[in-house]
């Protein structure tokens, strides 16, 4: 089925364990920059996802090191290793989709990043991109951006469209799928792409296909 909806080239900016608007905008490109040059912002999804637990939504956070008073530069900011954050974040993964029926199949694709210790966010969170990438089949060039451009030159401008506290572009239109705890707490859309994979396992690229073609 043909998406209606394509572009030439985005420009995005990294995010760990992005949510599925994140990947649905990947599928309607043909070529992908991600943001390196950019002063990190806090709040975003640059550093946080969102999964669908026992109580509800749940915001993991990956802790990072900056002076709060000084601009930093994505590429440059580090991840914090003073608590164990890669054990809690596991755990709650764990407790959350352990019971999803593609949770066994996949979950030794994502082990490794909460047991091994990248120094860089930007690096962190590049690597579990192109694992989702590669588990979806998703082929799209993805590549560093080299410079800062404040507006970008022949590429669609997504930065900070796809956000937590804000709709966006691909995210407007979804449809339900199975979800463990859909029964006492509803539908909740535009998780981190964890909760579609673990739900649907190989029917996730034919989800994102088949579902937004509307987008």
């Amino acid at each position: 089925m043909e998406h209606q909806l394509q572009f030439g080239q985005i420009l995005l900016s990294t995010a760990c364990f992005p949510p599925i608007s994140y990947i649905k905008s990947i599928l309607c490109s043909h070529q992908v920059y991600i943001e390196q040059n950019e002063n990190y912002i806090k709040q975003t999804y640059r550093n946080r996802y969102n999964i669908y637990a026992a109580n509800g939504v749940l915001s993991l956070s990956v802790p990072v090191n900056f002076a709060t008073n000084k601009k930093i530069l994505i590429k440059d900011v580090r991840i914090d290793y003073d608590t164990n954050w890669q054990k809690q974040h596991f755990k709650s993964i764990e407790s959350a989709y352990r019971s999803t029926p593609f949770y066994e199949f996949l979950i030794d694709d994502f082990i490794s990043f909460f047991n091994e210790k990248h120094t860089f966010l930007l690096d962190f969170n590049y690597s579990v991109l192109s694992v989702i990438l590669k588990i979806l089949e998703i082929n799209n060039y993805t590549v560093s951006s080299s410079d800062f451009e404040k507006i970008p030159v022949n590429k669609l401008d997504l930065r900070n469209e796809i956000h937590p506290k804000k709709e966006n572009l691909f995210s407007t239109s979804f449809i339900e799928y199975p979800q463990v705890f859909a029964d006492k707490y509803g539908f909740k859309k535009d998780l981190s792409c964890l909760d579609l994979l673990f739900n649907m396992g190989s029917e996730a690229y034919s989800y994102l296909i088949d579902k937004y073609h509307n987008v």
